[in-house]
């Protein structure tokens, strides 16, 4: 049986991050810490996107509010598919309280991805990340006009060292017309400068269409919105997705699950945040020390003030 204790939480960021899904300027989320009949505590977090198909904040505090005062271990492994963040929360306190998995050396060995701002500020944000150590660096597009920022990406391509790494996130912002814009100019940079991949460029219900962009251009295409949820990344996976799958364990359902199924399938895994605090970050990067096959999207620091 166990016991829960929850605090939610606000972080604000120090500049307002622009996206496709619009202006988000606070993260907020939920501490929990459970504890068993033996008095070990475990930690975990509940940090939802709803955008990007979890549950609001709302709907996973009515969920801790309305646990008994104690609960059993079938309850924890119950939680609903629906609130997938709740999932992960849950399921990464259960394995901190446990001390499973053990961890692991390679989750200091990671190679992170540095978020830059939207639109020009990127060109005097990227030189203070490079000296910081970072070597991969991720633009968000599809926010402005396509003129605009395809002028930003040249530029931004120019300056960065040549062994950097450019990651383009559309958040599915773009129509098939501009995708391929975009991916022209991705194919026709190379090898000269190095776009690592386009992040998805068309919205979920598009999957068919970005199919079929992969298979015509050299530049591999990423999935994130559509592989939201642990059910969303097998559905793609089973559908023949042949490029990178970007994978945000805080809204991705259960830990042990999703571990599991990484470790049965071959994929190439890119593993990212959602903006979690440390506790999230811990239990996530747990995930990517041994799962991950490429830099991982952590590089947030950053953009918070505490």
């Amino acid at each position: 049986m166990f016991r829960l204790s929850f605090q939610p939480y606000q972080r604000r960021f120090k500049q307002a991050l622009r996206t496709h899904h619009g202006l988000w300027s606070q993260r907020d989320g939920i501490l929990l810490q459970l504890e068993d009949e033996r008095g070990r505590m475990g930690k975990g977090e509940i940090a939802p996107l709803p955008w990007f198909g979890s549950e609001t904040l709302e709907e996973a505090l009515y969920f801790c509010r309305h646990l008994p005062a104690r609960f059993s271990l079938h309850e924890l492994e119950a939680i609903s598919e629906a609130l997938p963040a709740c999932q992960f929360g849950f399921g990464s306190a259960l394995e901190s309280l446990s001390h499973r998995p053990a961890a692991s050396e390679n989750k200091e060995a990671l190679l992170h991805s540095a978020l830059l701002p939207t639109g020009k500020a990127a060109l005097t944000a990227w030189p203070a990340l490079w000296k910081r150590g970072y070597r991969t660096y991720k633009l968000k597009i599809g926010v402005s006009s396509l003129a605009t920022e395809q002028d930003l990406c040249r530029t931004l391509l120019s300056e960065l060292p040549p062994s950097a790494q450019l990651r383009l996130d559309a958040n599915g912002g773009l129509d098939a017309q501009t995708a391929q814009q975009w991916l022209e100019i991705c194919d026709g940079s190379r090898p000269t400068s190095d776009i690592e991949y386009l992040e998805q460029p068309l919205p979920v219900n598009q999957f068919e269409d970005m199919l079929r962009l992969s298979k015509q251009y050299t530049t591999p295409i990423a999935l994130d919105e559509s592989v939201a949820t642990l059910p969303q990344l097998i559905h793609c996976y089973e559908k023949g997705w042949p490029g990178i799958f970007v994978i945000k364990p805080a809204i991705s359902g259960y830990p042990q699950q999703l571990r599991q199924f990484c470790q049965t399938h071959a994929i190439d895994a890119v593993f990212s945040s959602v903006f979690e605090t440390e506790i999230g970050r811990h239990a996530c990067l747990q995930l990517a020390a041994t799962l991950s096959t490429r830099a991982v999207g952590f590089g947030l620091d950053h953009w918070f003030a505490d």
